[in-house]
């Protein structure tokens, strides 16, 4: 096959996993025993884990442990603000590195994209090229289908393999990865000893995969702590947060709880969206931590920190995008705890409009793992709280589909 950047999307395509039955699975045979330490004793983790595997395909590719070491790697799970939390501590590295000499280079690894798929591996600021794309692309690929597997990596798996590989063939000098979800069993956890690790907010969120409790999913996030790793956690609600500081003192980890911080400047625009100064936040506590590890004849200092939050920028989170006489409000929102942030958002830029400006609400939802209804009436719960209610909505998917259309149609009634 010609080595073609249309030929490496088809080839990538091809492993992904068109959907997950929607019955009730069988029972799956764990490859390893799960800690006794997991607060519920359901079978929660669903078929094989996206972390089996990824040792032995590293390997494959040539890349030992000490090479994923020199990356650098922060670490960064949780439910509500990963993405965000990731663009923020690479902005603070960033304007640090421009200051001082280091880090020169920073890669960024997250998901998913809005765009393109190289979004999802970053470096410099920049998503890859399709030329560095397509060559480290069927490197991995040709690697991998030359010997013979157990099992060949899926799409999620391919992609972090990708990004792995990518880093260290381009040399980056510091690395901020960002799990798929979970933790304990997600690909990205074959990361054998990060700098610094993070956790991010927490909710009720893949609950499908990770567990029925707040407890189940804090204990899956807890699974990318490394002894010896400093790890920060925004202020959890207290059983999560049990579950956090439990697993850190059994794999002996120094885990440090933040909260904003009254450092940050007083203004608007990013910052003014208070689950984004909490981001900000818990990423200027990652960065300080790095810094401290990795260069320690450094200081992090305030200009690093207002330099970063202005050349922040993260598409689709909270995002305000004037067009003509429109503007839009854009948010990947895909959870309870997210749509109602969304909400407050969208009604704190608009309340005090003229009576003649119209507010139309398009939404779309494509996943079988999440109740599309119960989203749509936390939304729509959440707007009429706000004061901010649709004058229309309107409802898109995000692949055509009669019967989809159909039942969501059908489900959906007036509040």
């Amino acid at each position: 096959m010609k080595r073609s950047y249309e030929n490496a999307l088809k080839l990538l395509e091809m492993r992904r996993r068109h959907g997950r039955p929607t019955a009730p699975p069988a029972p799956a045979t764990q490859p390893a025993p799960l800690d006794r330490t997991m607060p519920s004793s359901n079978k929660i983790l669903r078929g094989v884990p996206n972390l089996a595997g990824m040792s032995e395909w590293l390997r494959v590719l040539g890349h030992s442990d000490r090479d994923l070491d020199r990356l650098n790697i922060i670490h960064i799970a949780g439910t509500k603000g990963k993405g965000s939390t990731c663009a923020f501590t690479r902005s603070f590295l960033c304007a640090h590195g421009l200051r001082t000499g280091f880090p020169t280079r920073i890669g960024l690894y997250t998901s998913p994209h809005l765009k393109c798929i190289r979004e999802r591996i970053q470096i410099d600021n920049q998503p890859i090229t399709e030329d560095m794309f397509t060559q480290y692309f069927f490197e991995v690929w040709e690697s991998l289908s030359s010997v013979e597997l157990v099992r060949p990596p899926r799409y999620l798996q391919l992609v972090a393999l990708l990004a792995f590989h990518t880093f260290v063939k381009e040399k980056v000098d510091a690395a901020i990865f960002e799990t798929h979800h979970g933790g304990e069993y997600d690909a990205t956890n074959v990361i054998p000893n990060p700098v610094v690790t993070g956790i991010t907010s927490l909710g009720m969120d893949h609950i499908s995969q990770l567990g029925p409790t707040i407890e189940d999913i804090a204990w899956h996030k807890a699974g990318i702590f490394k002894s010896g790793t400093p790890a920060f956690s925004v202020l959890q609600e207290p059983r999560a947060g049990a579950i956090l500081s439990k697993r850190a003192a059994e794999k002996g980890v120094n885990l440090t709880f933040i909260s904003t911080s009254d450092a940050l400047p007083d203004s608007g625009g990013v910052l003014g969206i208070p689950v984004q100064r909490l981001n900000c936040s818990l990423a200027c506590e990652i960065a300080r931590a790095f810094l401290k590890l990795k260069a320690p004849d450094h200081t992090f200092e305030l200009d690093d920190i207002s330099c970063g939050i202005e050349s922040f920028s993260w598409a689709g989170r909270f995002e305000m995008i004037d067009h003509g006489t429109s503007r839009w409000f854009l948010d990947g929102a895909h959870n309870l705890m997210s749509l109602e942030q969304a909400a407050e958002w969208f009604s704190n830029n608009t309340n005090g409009l003229d009576t003649q400006t119209y507010r139309v609400l398009i939404f779309s939802h494509f996943s079988e793992d999440r109740d599309g209804v119960a989203l749509v009436r936390c939304l729509a719960h959440s707007l009429l709280r706000h004061n901010a209610s649709p004058d229309y909505v309107i409802f898109t998917t995000y692949q055509e589909s009669e019967v989809r259309s159909t039942s969501i149609g059908k489900s959906i009634k007036p509040l």
